[in-house]
């Protein structure tokens, strides 16, 4: 007998990097991790994930992926978004990376509402997945009042960070260790205890 499959990858790493492009996820993950993505000042620079090993003191190994940048309309499939999304799907730890400078005219939290409202015309289930928010580029002066202003609308607290300087960068891993440890099973949990 012959027979043809397509499998699909269900998982691809442990948490994945979500935002709008060039909101700095691929800077992210070359500083927190031994990935080597391309960076570049235009949007779609990642078109496929690229996965980074976190490696924390306790010799804990994490996968983080950088996922290609969302836009408004992906789940309709604007920019190829729905294939986009799909990688979402594949990672049960989600990171929004938020570029609070608002570049490219774009204001930091509407980014993160459109980001939410995107996955959740996708597939609604994927809001309940743990995650964590990063306001990225805080060294751009403009970040600091557009954070105040995020934190009011969105009643969320995002770890401020700058890929370019370091700032937050221990924060946010022990956040993604925290997050890991904390949604993982307690049976592997205490193997790896």
């Amino acid at each position: 007998e012959e027979a043809t499959l397509r499998l699909e990858l269900n998982l691809i790493a442990d948490a994945g990097l979500v935002g709008l492009p060039n909101a700095g996820k691929s800077s992210l993950l070359a500083a927190i991790s031994d990935a080597h993505p391309k960076v570049a000042a235009y949007p779609f620079t990642t078109l496929n994930p690229i996965i980074g090993t976190v490696v924390f003191e306790d010799f804990v190994r994490l996968t983080v992926a950088d996922l290609p940048g969302l836009i408004k309309g992906a789940s309709d499939g604007v920019g190829l978004g729905d294939a986009f999304l799909r990688h979402v799907e594949r990672a049960p730890l989600l990171i929004y990376v938020i570029d609070m400078a608002g570049a490219d005219m774009r204001n930091p939290t509407q980014d993160y509402l459109d980001l939410h409202e995107e996955i959740r015309l996708y597939r609604e289930d994927l809001l309940e997945r743990p995650s964590l928010i990063v306001a990225n580029k805080m060294d751009i002066p403009e970040a600091k009042e557009n954070l105040k202003e995020f934190r009011q609308r969105t009643r969320q607290r995002p770890i401020p960070t700058s890929a370019l300087t370091g700032e937050g960068l221990a924060k946010v891993k022990a956040a993604i260790f925290k997050l890991w440890r904390k949604s993982r099973p307690a049976a592997l949990l205490e193997k790896l205890a």
